[in-house]
């Protein structure tokens, strides 16, 4: 069922184009491995799944023709990773989409030889990942979602929508490989801004409530939430939280603008994955991972909530309004 969802957006995205198109590569059909991680990925609303394989399309790698492609879901259980990076790797498939920094680690023990293609993670470095960026050897290479002097900016723009901010919490999983990205940025934003830093690791809903709630306690309060897949798939308890203790907050994700969050400032996912594509079609074309460079973010978005907003009691400056790519009222 999963598979059949996935390549229902590949079928879509590749209807209309002309036959020949869709047969350069020859005969043999091609396997291609996705290991996601979070909701199935057709569930809400699909955009960067969308945008992979219309991608994939585009340079004419075609759903009954000559690819085929295997998916494999987590969900919000990143205890099951594991077994289905195992499950993923014994379908010999010719290359592997990893979606984030537990799925990209977990498939890097099962195989060195398998070509992978990550998206999703934040210091693939400092994971231990790749040992380079320019030249990551071995057989993994792909996206990285974040770089150095966006931490600091989060807090920049949570300052600019919530001016009497004093004290800022940087919620993070501490298993997730995000934590430790901008930390110098951060640090000299909050000198800058005077404002308070406080480390909030958490690894369930409860510490997410607990940590927002504490938060909440005293004015003054707000939230920068790190962009890791942990902090992605429990968006919504976040969401609740900071809601119920009138706590701003700034995410990494425009998703989570649009499900509820304050504001968003990020590396456009659907641009990241439409990149990705093309690094899995050189790759099956004979292109060597390591030999391609990992790239950083080249576009981003700010999405930015007007309704919560309203809620939290707070006036939306021009300047963020005029900045936003897209505005939720």
């Amino acid at each position: 069922m999963q598979r059949r969802d996935f390549l229902t957006l590949l079928c879509g995205a590749a209807a209309g184009w002309p036959l020949a198109a869709r047969a350069q590569q020859g005969d043999r059909v091609r396997r291609i491995g996705v290991l996601w991680t979070g909701n199935a990925p057709v569930a809400k609303p699909g955009r960067s799944a969308f945008a992979f394989t219309q991608a994939l399309a585009d340079l004419g790698w075609t759903d009954g023709r000559n690819v085929r492609i295997d998916l494999r879901v987590a969900g919000a259980d990143t205890n099951r990773i594991p077994a289905l990076a195992q499950e993923l790797v014994g379908l010999q498939p010719d290359i592997i989409l990893a979606t984030s920094t537990p799925t990209t680690v977990a498939l890097q023990r099962e195989t060195r030889t398998i070509p992978i293609v990550f998206v999703g993670i934040a210091d693939p470095v400092a994971s231990g990942i790749v040992a380079r960026l320019d030249r990551p050897s071995g057989n993994i290479t792909g996206f990285a979602n974040s770089e150095a002097t966006l931490a600091g900016k989060y807090l920049q723009l949570l300052s600019e929508i919530a001016p009497g901010l004093k004290r800022a919490a940087i919620i993070f999983n501490p298993d997730a490989g995000a934590h430790g990205v901008g930390a110098a940025s951060l640090e000299t934003a909050a000198r800058s801004l005077a404002v308070a830093l406080i480390a909030a690791p958490v690894r369930s809903d409860v510490e997410i409530e607990t940590a927002i709630m504490a938060l909440g306690h005293e004015p003054g309060g707000g939230l920068v939430v790190m962009p890791d897949i942990f902090m992605f798939v429990h968006r919504a308890p976040i969401i609740l939280a900071a809601a119920r203790n009138n706590v701003p907050a700034v995410y990494a994700y425009s998703e989570v603008a649009r499900d509820g969050g304050l504001l968003s400032y990020g590396a456009d996912q659907v641009d990241i994955f439409r990149r990705a594509a093309s690094y899995v079609d050189r790759i099956l074309r004979g292109a060597k991972p390591g030999d391609l460079p990992v790239q950083l973010p080249t576009k981003y978005e700010t999405v930015v909530n007007l309704k919560t907003a309203k809620a939290l009691g707070l006036a939306v400056p021009t300047s963020i309004l005029l900045r936003a790519d897209e505005v939720i009222e």
